[in-house]
């Protein structure tokens, strides 16, 4: 009786190691792919001035030429602009 409930033990000791084995593997990747999307984000938002004065020079230059084209492709981004005023992201 005794070696039956040792045995049952040791495999259920087992068993919980594979699955905590699993688990660990699982979370790592999951560390990994958060720190890739952070990366990202970071990148990202040193490339956000750089995105906007070309929204700006976009948005002039569609209200200036009276370029319906550029200005319908800056609507389907979501940018709206008036002729006269600033671009407006409105993401």
């Amino acid at each position: 009786m005794q070696y039956r409930a040792l045995l049952a033990l040791g495999a259920l000791a087992l068993c919980l190691a594979i699955v905590n084995a699993l688990m660990f593997s699982a979370n790592r990747q999951e560390q990994n792919e958060l720190a890739t999307r952070g990366q990202y984000i970071q990148q990202s938002l040193q490339l956000e001035p750089l995105y906007q004065s070309l929204i700006k020079s976009l948005a002039d230059l569609a209200a200036r030429d009276n370029d319906t084209a550029l200005r319908d492709l800056l609507a389907s981004e979501g940018i709206t602009f008036s002729a006269g005023g600033q671009a407006a992201a409105a993401r």
